[in-house]
């Protein structure tokens, strides 16, 4: 039996996506997300723990991530885990934990994506799924 790799993620954009083109004419785009939650801790202070997540988003999601996305928008996400490692330029291994996005939905109104100069109107807030492209990552 095969194992379940399941992500799901609402959170805000820590930064704005960073987009590069590879040499084989792929767009993948990175950002990290922040999800946060709170609790009272034993004193009946509340307290909120944010986790950062390293998102990753190939072709047609990296399209959507550049035209429309941007630090501080609040975003639906699903995908999958993927933990890798490499070597840097001074030879030290070098370890990353990414979220490998294959579902993505811009959430909240039109007021929270004013900054983005295209941004779409609320009912025509695009949800983009990569389930149907080919599995033909470069790595």
């Amino acid at each position: 039996m095969a194992g379940i790799n399941k992500v799901i993620l609402v959170g805000n954009l820590g930064k704005d996506p960073e987009v590069r083109t590879l040499e084989n004419g792929a767009k993948v785009a990175n950002f990290t997300l922040a999800t946060s939650e709170s609790y009272k801790n034993k004193e009946g202070q509340r307290v909120t723990q944010t986790e950062w997540h390293n998102i990753v988003l190939w072709r047609g999601l990296a399209d959507i991530a550049e035209r429309y996305l941007n630090k501080g928008n609040q975003v639906y996400i699903e995908g999958k885990i993927r933990s890798r490692s490499w070597d840097d330029k001074d030879g030290i291994k070098r370890y990353t934990t990414e979220i490998l996005c294959d579902n993505l939905t811009m959430l909240g109104g039109r007021r929270d994506m004013e900054e983005s100069e295209a941004a779409p109107a609320a009912d025509t807030t695009p949800e983009t799924t990569a389930r149907d492209e080919k599995d033909d990552l470069p790595f």
